[in-house]
């Protein structure tokens, strides 16, 4: 149990064509609850594929291209997100048609949206709506919808979108990362100290928690 009366602060680095971000948060979320642990978590931006086209690119392609796996391995991979997504309530729907998108103005809206204390929840449905539902998250009218979804104004939504007013803050704050050594997503850090990298499941995560709560502050 995290007994310090000061809220534990998580900050994310990650990126939304991660699937490996979705899993790792969903593990965490689930510790979190677990051990009862008063936290507060800030999501960072990270650009997994800058060099996607605006179309996108068909996903087993990309992964062929990038790490080299076959048809095979690619599979396997699938299967295994897929298996570990469900064991923490996300729902993965892998097709052959699955593509994977440039996310740099995907992260000026969650930029704009975390002015309005949404980020976390723009995120999540921004997760849902690339991996189980298939939606194109690098189309300006998409991202506007999703917006507009959970609560957020679409014009304006759009609005910044168009005039990537963010931009600039997102290629800072992507830089930043970078120069503390973040390569890889999802990286979570706990009290802006500890680093802990990857999906590290839920066991590994209350045990994280609970090795936390027990240093002094």
């Amino acid at each position: 149990m995290n007994n310090s009366e000061r809220p534990l602060r998580i900050d994310i680095v990650s990126d939304v064509v991660c699937p490996w971000c979705v899993i790792g948060y969903r593990q965490l979320a689930e510790a979190l609850k677990q051990t009862n642990t008063a936290h507060e978590i800030h999501w960072h931006p990270f650009d997994l594929n800058p060099d996607t086209p605006p179309e996108g690119q068909n996903l087993r392609e990309h992964i062929a291209k990038k790490y080299g796996s076959s048809k095979e391995e690619s599979d396997a991979s699938r299967a295994m997100m897929t298996k570990a997504g469900a064991e923490v309530g996300f729902e993965f729907n892998f097709t052959e048609e699955t593509r994977t998108y440039n996310t740099f103005d995907l992260h000026q809206l969650l930029h704009w949206a975390n002015q309005q204390g949404r980020m976390h929840d723009l995120k999540q449905a921004l997760f849902a709506a690339h991996f189980t539902n298939a939606r194109n998250i690098a189309d300006t009218e998409v991202l506007a919808d999703i917006a507009a979804e959970i609560g957020l104004d679409r014009s304006e939504a759009l609005a910044v979108l168009t005039d990537q007013r963010f931009a600039e803050d997102i290629r800072q704050s992507q830089q930043q990362w970078r120069q503390q050594g973040i390569q890889s997503v999802p990286s979570v850090i706990f009290n802006q100290k500890h680093l802990v990298s990857g999906a590290q499941g839920v066991e590994n995560f209350k045990n994280i928690l609970q090795q936390l709560a027990e240093l002094p502050d």
